[in-house]
């Protein structure tokens, strides 16, 4: 187990199984075990779990290898400043009565100043991202905006195992985002 602490909300801590192994183990195994116990139908187990396993496992696992990219692997020319902290972290929406859920929450150094924001990101394994995606990300800079939080500096960034949209791709050669594929997750900095 372990305590993920959240990047904007220092009083929530996000408590996740480590092993994904065992997080297969719960979030499918378990609930499909009088199924899979009689030896049959482990096709119709799998066609119903496919989308608990993308989500619950598969999901979260890519969004801690994102982050651990960020922290150990990314130059500081990538997000613009040093990485220091790199968390998850949620973003209250009053206005639409919802909250935003960030898979990538860089804060670093930029010369001598420390803890500015250097980005906010999200993550998806199996979703193509598109401008969609990034206009979400814009949205929750002007809510931190609004809170006070210096996001000037802030970068939008996009992490998938699916790829991107040629749109996306065009924001990206304008320096509007910061897009991260499998590609450069296991080969660049």
């Amino acid at each position: 187990m372990t305590a993920e602490p959240d990047a904007f909300r220092r009083n929530r801590t996000a408590y996740r199984i480590a092993e994904p192994l065992i997080t297969f183990h719960h979030a499918v195994v378990r609930p499909e075990s009088a199924q899979l116990s009689r030896r049959r139908g482990a096709a119709q187990v799998w066609e119903r779990s496919r989308a608990t396993f993308l989500s619950k496992v598969v999901g979260p696992h890519f969004e801690r290898l994102c982050r651990e990219w960020v922290e150990w692997h990314a130059e500081p020319a990538t997000f613009g400043g040093m990485p220091i902290q790199v968390a998850a972290g949620t973003v209250a929406d009053p206005e639409a009565r919802t909250r935003h859920e960030l898979d990538v929450v860089v804060h670093g150094a930029v010369g001598q100043d420390q803890g500015i924001l250097l980005s906010v990101g999200e993550a998806k394994w199996h979703k193509r991202m598109g401008v969609e995606h990034l206009a979400r990300l814009r949205r929750v800079l002007r809510l931190l905006e609004a809170r006070g939080i210096d996001t000037a500096r802030a970068r939008p960034a996009c992490y998938s195992g699916a790829g991107f949209t040629s749109d996306l791709h065009a924001a990206e050669a304008r320096g509007e985002v910061v897009l991260v594929d499998l590609e450069r997750l296991y080969t660049e900095s």
